[in-house]
């Protein structure tokens, strides 16, 4: 059930659901919290489950012209606080992940570990600034859809569209209720990111990166080398999924996920 918490008279809405070990999911670029429904679920059999609309994207409110890293990690942590919840594990997909990074940066004290879900530790760089200036030109255009029916669909690995063809489809019509002003404040925020090499290297707690062996958008090469950063980090690879690893490959993600938290 859909809770509702306001933040300077701006609504967010949650989901609360299970008991146990506390873990938030946080959803990606286009994405709403619903992305997680399936997943979330199976995971509340046995724990605390919280999803998130991220400022912007599903039913929660615009915030700010520029939706920052660090100030949806402070909406995170206000609705932690509003819980009463003094520790959990964050689990981030794509842009979720570098919320979650900005989260582990401001607040480290209030994670036991945490999930890096097909994201990315480095800041963009100069043709990734361009992309996105270009997609925020093309929204201000009213040309939401193009990014969504373009951007979607490879979120996916190439050989899983036939089979994901309805989520696909479902996954388009949810983005599409998205506030274009709301996707343009995370584009601005997504773009200006600083790159957390660092934060990775010092961080003391367990961490788990999952990656698709067919993600159009991270490579081997760069997922292998972000893995090497520290000793702490566990790096599992999903053989057969893109960059939707808890949907092309649920029941896989969920053993590999549940076996680092009970770790």
């Amino acid at each position: 059930m859909e809770k509702q918490y306001f933040v300077n008279n701006k609504s967010i809405i949650y989901t609360d659901e299970g008991q146990g070990q506390i873990l938030v999911l946080l959803h990606g670029y286009l994405e709403t919290k619903e992305v997680w429904t399936s997943f979330a679920k199976k995971l509340s059999k046995t724990f605390r489950v919280i999803t998130i609309d991220l400022p912007g994207h599903g039913k929660s409110d615009v915030i700010a012209d520029t939706h920052s890293m660090s100030l949806m990690a402070e909406i995170v942590n206000n609705l932690l606080q509003e819980l009463k919840i003094d520790i959990c594990t964050i689990i981030g997909h794509s842009m979720g992940g570098y919320v979650m990074l900005a989260f582990a940066h401001l607040f480290p004290q209030k994670l036991n570990r945490f999930v890096l879900f097909h994201s990315s530790i480095y800041a963009d760089n100069n043709e990734k600034k361009k992309n996105r200036q270009r997609e925020i030109e093309f929204i201000q255009q009213g040309r939401l859809d193009l990014i969504i029916n373009t951007n979607l669909p490879n979120t996916f690995a190439n050989g899983n569209l036939e089979k994901f063809s309805e989520k696909i489809e479902e996954q388009k019509l949810k983005a599409k209720a998205n506030s274009p002003d709301g996707v343009c404040a995370l584009l601005r925020g997504m773009m200006n990111r600083p790159d957390r090499q660092e934060l990775i290297k010092g961080f003391e707690k367990p961490m788990l990166f999952i990656f698709g062996k067919k993600d159009n958008y991270i490579p081997i090469d760069t997922a292998e080398k972000m893995a090497k950063l520290n000793s702490k980090i566990t790096l599992k690879w999903l053989d057969n999924s893109g960059h939707m690893g808890f949907v092309e490959e649920e029941e896989e993600s969920l053993r590999i996920l549940i076996g680092f938290i009970n770790k």
